[in-house]
């Protein structure tokens, strides 16, 4: 048997140019997923750096109105631990709690139990449900916020008269107490409540501010807030700016412990959730059928090149060489058959057809090559199939010829 050198390869590996053509729609995507995050994430990380901090002169810093107050000769005391806020509770000064809302319920009792009976001031920035109800016992706030931002005062306090029109529309509240000032209605519902302390000298109160636009750089210089700011916050000679903290856990009870999920955003377990069942769908429509092929009747006449080379792919892409080798063998054979004098339906019988096939070449010895070339194992690699399909090809050439 002779052989013939190896025809370039026709069934080689993709090249880079089909596997960028098929990956490029998911890289795309991935590339556009990070840049959203990253500026989503860049966004974010800006807009509340020093986000009612009175030492910030960002936008949403509150610098402005503590050297305001500086200058009236009240002092500012930033503390970040709840055990800071509570030592700092007196008749002398003003407590603000910049953001209730990050305080855990032992907290917010512990912080509620300090100030009772201190006779100074305690001013809640937004505190929503259920914050307000621990830390302002009598007041709950209203599940939806207020439509317009700037409001008037429409109530008795001197504070608010003298402002006028604030932008404190954001939260809304109702209270028990009969004595309370209810300023800054929307909808008939205030967004300032003074609640005076019952009991002891009667000094002391507290004050719940439905927005925090007030107290902002950017916004201090606007309506009556500058003015109402000053007001709030500058009643008694110290002012203590508590900005609580995830990491203070001072009094945190075993009720209070919070785990890592618990400190997701809501949007990102709904975003998570999402994510995976985009990639549920994917892997449905990527996902190779089940069960074999189901022949078809084709509509129109299909060249036998274009079958066998759509089929060539198929295999390919299953990385199929056994099939493949099976099929390419098992033709060969049909077509070996009637040329050495075998019956076909004694060609896949290697006792009938390899004697023929050897007595037709006039060669001895070659009985286990030509075995192991029509009957053999699949090839380990597309390189080894390529190899057989050549050798089969040489095969039937040799047989043909004269």
């Amino acid at each position: 048997m002779t052989t013939e050198a190896t025809p370039p390869s026709t069934a080689a590996s993709p090249s880079a140019r089909q596997v960028w053509t098929r990956t490029r729609g998911i890289a795309l995507a991935l590339v556009v997923l990070i840049a959203a995050a990253v500026a989503i994430a860049t966004i974010r990380s800006d807009a509340r750096h020093g986000t009612l901090d009175p030492r910030s002169a960002d936008r949403q810093g509150s610098r402005a109105v503590a050297e305001l107050l500086a200058d009236r000769g009240v002092d500012t005391t930033v503390v970040t631990t709840l055990d800071e806020a509570r030592a700092a509770a007196d008749a002398d000064t003003t407590l603000l709690v910049a953001a209730p809302d990050l305080l855990t319920p032992g907290q917010q009792r512990a912080l509620r139990t300090a100030t009772t009976g201190a006779a100074g001031r305690t001013v809640l920035v937004a505190p929503g449900s259920p914050s307000v109800e621990r830390l302002a016992p009598g007041v709950t706030a209203d599940p939806a916020n207020s439509l317009d931002s700037t409001l008037s005062p429409d109530c008795a306090l001197p504070a608010a008269r003298r402002a006028g029109t604030a932008e404190t529309g954001g939260m809304r509240y109702t209270t028990t107490h009969l004595d309370a000032d209810e300023c800054y209605p929307s909808d008939r519902l205030a967004t300032l409540l003074r609640i005076p302390e019952t009991g002891g000298d009667g000094t002391g109160d507290t004050v719940v501010i439905g927005a925090p636009d007030i107290l902002f750089n950017d916004r201090l210089d606007e309506q009556g807030n500058a003015s109402l700011a000053l007001q709030l916050l500058g009643s008694r000679p110290h002012l203590v700016w508590y900005l609580p903290t995830l990491s203070d856990t001072a009094t945190a009870g075993q009720d209070d412990q919070r785990g890592f999920f618990d400190l997701l955003p809501s949007g990102w377990l709904w975003g998570t959730l999402q994510l995976f069942i985009a990639a549920a769908v994917a892997a449905l429509w990527r996902a190779r059928r089940l069960g074999p092929l189901v022949p078809e009747r084709l509509p129109v006449a299909i060249r036998a090149s274009e079958t066998v080379e759509g089929r060539a792919r198929l295999y390919r892409k299953a990385n199929a060489r056994d099939r493949a080798a099976t099929a390419l063998r098992s033709t060969t054979r049909i077509r070996l058959a009637p040329l050495v004098g075998v019956p076909l339906t004694q060609a896949h019988t290697p006792e009938a057809l390899l004697p023929a096939l050897s007595a037709h070449l006039h060669r001895h010895g070659d009985g286990q090559t030509l075995h192991t070339l029509l009957f053999g194992p699949p090839p380990g690699d597309d390189a080894a199939l390529v190899s057989l399909a050549d050798q089969l090809d040489a095969l039937e050439r040799e047989v043909r010829r004269p």
